[in-house]
């Protein structure tokens, strides 16, 4: 189809009807080439689409690099002008990014309807075994159906957990939206670990999950010993407060291995671009829609008495205190009584317009001011009050750590996590703040910007 629309926009100039089908099957066995040693022909794809169409873009560039090199500098130099090439690039771009969204789509549909997913098996000690299956089972896009788990009891045995309907789990939760399994202890007893491999193929299992901490060396030799020879896919589950999580870097000096302790998490370039991109889309925000931002303001003025603009303290990066400002969205004055509370889902202080305003993010507008000031950046963990923070830092390990980075309007944890009901929700975004500082990228900013547009436009937010 690409070929197809630049023959016609350009092409046809070169080439007559008659001699277009060399060229096109070479191009197509081109690509079909260069897409296959570049590992995009997965026959299983449960990741983010965002970053296929990244790597596909990188690969067709690399590709369009080398037919500039054959097209100017071989025998078809003075045949092909370069619009056409560039022409041909953006339609290849276009017809396969479109073709493969248009394809994942489908399939992330039909792995959250329980189809084509993989058989996944969780082996690990009994209180992680549990959270892993929660885990799984919050995300059915991911591709997995937990269909059995190995329970280590710490004495060098393992318990097989079994309920209805043929489903192997761990133990669920009533009302969970899941059939409710009980445990079973079947008439053969107890397993040792050397039960694995006839559980993998009893169960057709695909995927084994290893749940097992970073001290259990012998037991995790042990497991991968006994999955060596089977057709099944082995992940290791990283207890998330037992690694560094970004906070080191190995490097070479001279031949010695050394450890770097908390790295910077971005390269200087990416940092100064990450700084450009906040300066010039705060600036064009908050002067493009200044009359939409002054008919806010003028209707929070009209709804409730009280400031327009609510100002609050905030911790920022390296634990410095800043003022973060909003839209006011709840009655002036509502914490008097009751001082420093999350916000809830029917809470009963927020003004006519307030929970709409939170629902399309639109209460944030005014903390591009913050992200000009250089205080926070478009993408980031989100900012606490000093009150929550000290609070939090007591019961959440590595909670601190979220203040290496700016914290941002919008981050990994907002588009991935509900917003704060309890401290268990904080603790899971945490895990995703942290995340976001080991793997932060300039790509990875944009997935999160345009997933914040989507959940904006949809309000969906709270």
């Amino acid at each position: 189809m690409a070929f197809g629309a630049a023959f016609l926009l350009q092409f046809q100039a070169y080439l007559n009807g008659n001699g277009i089908l060399f060229p096109l099957f070479v191009l197509n066995a081109y690509w079909i080439v260069l897409l296959a040693f570049s590992g995009m022909y997965r026959t299983f794809f449960a990741g983010s689409r965002f970053d296929e169409v990244a790597s596909l873009l990188k690969m067709i560039t690399v590709g369009i690099l080398v037919l500039v090199f054959v097209f100017y500098v071989g025998a078809f130099q003075a045949r092909v002008p370069r619009d056409a090439v560039l022409l041909y690039a953006g339609s290849v771009f276009v017809f396969t990014a479109s073709g493969r969204l248009v394809i994942r789509s489908i399939q992330k549909a039909l792995l959250v309807r329980g189809r084509g997913v993989r058989r996944a098996l969780i082996v690990g000690w009994s209180d992680r075994v549990e959270q892993l299956y929660d885990d799984v089972a919050r995300y059915p896009a991911a591709g997995l159906k937990v269909v059995g788990a190995l329970r280590m009891n710490r004495v060098d045995e393992w318990e097989e957990t079994a309920g209805h309907h043929g489903n192997f789990i761990p133990g669920t939760k009533q009302g969970d939206g899941v059939d409710v399994l009980t445990i079973v202890q079947p008439s053969r007893g107890t397993y040792t670990v050397e039960a694995l491999p006839g559980l993998i193929d009893e169960l057709g299992v695909q995927d084994v999950l290893i749940a097992l901490g970073s001290e259990d060396h012998q037991a995790l030799m042990r497991v991968l010993h006994l999955c060596d020879g089977k057709s099944v896919s082995l992940k290791l589950v990283p207890d998330f407060y037992t690694v560094l999580g970004g906070m080191a870097r190995t490097e070479h000096m001279y031949g010695l291995p050394l450890i770097e302790v908390l790295p910077e998490p971005m390269p200087a370039w990416q940092q100064s671009t990450k700084r450009l991109i906040d300066v010039l889309v705060s600036a064009v925000v908050l002067l493009a829609g200044l009359p939409v931002w002054m008919l806010i303001a003028l209707i929070v003025r009209c709804s409730s008495p009280g400031p327009v603009i609510y100002r609050q303290q905030r911790v920022g990066q390296h634990g410095r205190i800043f003022t973060i400002y909003k839209f006011r969205t709840m009655r002036d004055g509502a914490e008097l009584l009751t001082g420093p509370v999350w916000a809830v889902e029917d809470d009963t202080r927020y003004i006519p317009v307030g929970r709409w305003l939170r629902k399309t993010r639109l209460d944030e507008v005014p903390q591009f001011w913050n992200v000009l000031k250089g205080d926070m950046s478009l993408v980031g963990p989100r900012p606490e009050r000093p009150y929550f923070v000290e609070r939090l830092a007591e019961e959440i390990p590595l909670y601190l750590r979220r203040h290496r980075v700016k914290p941002g309007i919008t981050g990994w944890a907002q588009v991935k996590w509900k917003y704060d009901d309890s401290v268990e929700d904080v603790r899971q975004k945490v895990k995703y703040d942290l995340f976001y500082i080991e793997n932060m990228s300039l790509r990875m900013d944009f997935q999160i910007l345009l997933t914040t547009l989507r959940i904006a436009f949809s309000g969906n937010g709270r």
